[in-house]
């Protein structure tokens, strides 16, 4: 093991010192099962119109970019870094391709957006049918909408802040141009979050705390709610409308 470490280190050297292109070469073929680990990981939790090799040519260009930036000398694990540089560019590539027409993004905004005006309003999770009623949306219309919004909510939710950083998106759903202290407010978002995830409906709470908490995609919450897919996928994102909600709810009576 000491041995193979000790080569890999001097394959970095090569590369990042002398610019030696058979040790680059070689670093992309120690390297590339993790594009296509990570591609196929994502792959279950996206839609269906994006192919896996689309998937993995961004992954591979996350790869690329990480070689030419990873300091090896540090003491990183590579891994570590280039997992993330894969998997943003993987979400980078994707929303650069938005498939996604406007009129159906402006609908999936109405919803979101009726969701939480209506729990500010009512001060607790409202009813697929009042939100349908508001929006004058009947069952199909909704349905249609939540499922695109779900895909939408994926990209844009499952991905870390920055490369320092563990934590979601989720954990950052408002805009975070207000102006509250950023210490008080990082404090603040985890005691709302906290509060509004033990008030969400039981099946979208469940759904929350298995992807987030305990890391399993859509497919094995499937699996272990004995729900499809597409549903897990609804539940999700319904319960991030309901936590934004919260968010900005807290956040006006601060203001």
């Amino acid at each position: 093991m000491k041995g193979q470490q000790l080569d890999t280190y001097q394959l970095w050297q090569s590369w990042r010192i002398s610019g030696d292109e058979q040790a680059y070469q070689r670093l992309v073929e120690l390297y590339i099962n993790l594009v296509d680990q990570i591609a196929a990981k994502m792959k279950k939790n996206l839609s269906s119109l994006i192919t896996f090799d689309e998937i993995k040519s961004h992954g591979l260009m996350g790869l690329l970019d990480a070689l030419k930036k990873f300091e090896y000398d540090r003491g990183i694990q590579f891994e570590t870094y280039a997992s993330l540089r894969i998997r943003g560019a993987i979400l980078d590539g994707i929303r650069e391709n938005d498939w996604v027409p406007r009129s159906v993004r402006e609908k999936t905004k109405k919803i979101e957006k009726a969701y939480q005006e209506l729990e500010q309003v009512h001060l607790r999770s409202v009813s697929e049918e009042e939100v349908m009623k508001h929006l004058n949306f009947d069952e199909v219309e909704f349905n249609q909408n939540i499922k695109v919004a779900s895909w939408m909510n994926f990209i844009s939710l499952d991905e870390p802040i920055d490369e320092d950083s563990d934590h979601s998106k989720l954990s950052n759903l408002p805009d975070t141009d207000d102006p509250i202290d950023k210490a008080m407010e990082q404090q603040f978002l985890k005691e709302v979050l906290a509060q509004a995830i033990t008030r969400l409906p039981e099946k979208e709470k469940l759904v929350v705390s298995l992807y987030y908490y305990e890391e399993l995609n859509l497919t094995e919450i499937a699996e272990v709610l004995k729900l499809s897919v597409s549903r897990i996928s609804q539940l999700h994102t319904k319960a991030i409308y309901r936590l934004r909600g919260a968010l900005g709810r807290q956040k006006k009576q601060l203001l």
